[in-house]
């Protein structure tokens, strides 16, 4: 009797469900082993290959960049370019030609990015002033098209790229073709200034109206133009004569063989005769003719009108005409 209902009850062991305690680990099988254990190990994030892209190779990858989608990736490529740069100059060469250079990065000075635009600023800031001297005309187009572009960041960016040129290469910029005349017709449109109508002008009517401040900084940055194509370097009031300073030696830099390859090309000897806009205007008379003919009386009706609304623009006024008055006495 007592071995039949304990067999009962080992039978019903099959079909109940096992109670488990709230809080108590479930118990471990006989054949466990722990695995919790670590052991030392080094990791290498890149394995070492000899086949390795050299600098050059990074440097014409960093160029194919700059034509991406994204303004992130053109932005970070400047900065490399920047970056190859500042430590390969002056000691090593880069690996394109300084002209290949400026006319894969001149056309981001009209990227909508506003990084890309500072971030080239800084790449020219980089380059020798001597590349950038030698090939002005690769970026001109770039700068007149960027004074002139519908969007008002851009044209402002414009304005200091204007200004570093004029600082780096400014004799270069003004006595190219084109360089004087066409230039100036973008500072004119741009400050609302090339109509027959200047003496009704306002602040307004310019191209960054309702800001002072970027239409005073136009008309800075043209005094600088202005400058170093009417002015250029004057010599000191309290100085000797530069006749008397080089006596008996006198222009005796006509003499001597030019310090600058086509050094007569401005005289258009053996090439098709070129237009008033975009003559090679090196002599300083020709500016000042050029300029008294065509932009003076506009300019100075609208200096006059600027000085009236005061304030910035006042001021940036009065440079202007301290500007034209010493090239008048020059």
């Amino acid at each position: 009797m007592g071995s039949s209902a304990r067999k009962k009850r080992e039978k019903k062991k099959d079909f109940q469900k096992q109670k488990l305690k709230v809080g108590k680990a479930k118990p471990k099988a006989e054949n466990h082993t722990d695995t919790s254990f670590r052991s030392q190990a080094i990791v290498l994030n890149q394995q070492l290959d000899v086949n390795a892209p050299s600098q050059s190779s990074i440097f014409l990858h960093q160029i194919s960049l700059l034509a991406s989608r994204s303004d992130t990736q053109r932005r970070d490529a400047l900065a490399s370019l920047t970056s190859y740069v500042t430590s390969s100059l002056p000691t090593s060469s880069l690996p394109i030609s300084t002209s290949s250079l400026l006319s894969s990065v001149c056309p981001l000075m009209l990227d909508g990015s506003a990084g890309v635009r500072s971030q080239l600023l800084k790449l020219f800031g980089a380059l020798p002033q001597e590349d950038i001297r030698d090939h002005v005309t690769k970026a001109l187009p770039y700068l007149r098209a960027a004074m002139t572009h519908l969007s008002r960041d851009i044209r402002l960016s414009s304005l200091e790229f204007v200004s570093y040129m004029i600082k780096v290469a400014g004799s270069e910029l003004i006595s190219c073709p084109g360089g004087w005349h066409q230039t100036l017709e973008c500072f004119t449109t741009v400050l609302g200034w090339r109509s027959t109508d200047a003496s009704k002008w306002s602040s307004t009517k310019a191209s960054f109206s309702g800001d002072p401040r970027s239409t005073a900084r136009i008309m800075q940055v043209l005094a600088e133009f202005l400058q170093a194509g009417l002015v250029g370097d004057e010599q000191s009031a309290s100085g000797p004569h530069p006749l008397l300073a080089h006596f008996p030696l006198w222009e005796v830099e006509t003499l001597l063989v030019p310090g600058k390859s086509s050094a007569y090309a401005y005289l258009n000897l053996f090439g098709l005769q070129a237009e008033d806009e975009t003559q090679m205007l090196d002599d300083q008379q020709d500016r000042l003719r050029d300029f008294a003919q065509n932009f003076e009386g506009h300019i100075l009706v609208g200096i006059d009108a600027a000085r009236k609304e005061g304030g910035e623009l006042g001021r940036a006024a009065g440079l202007l005409l301290k500007i034209l008055e010493r090239a008048r006495r020059s």
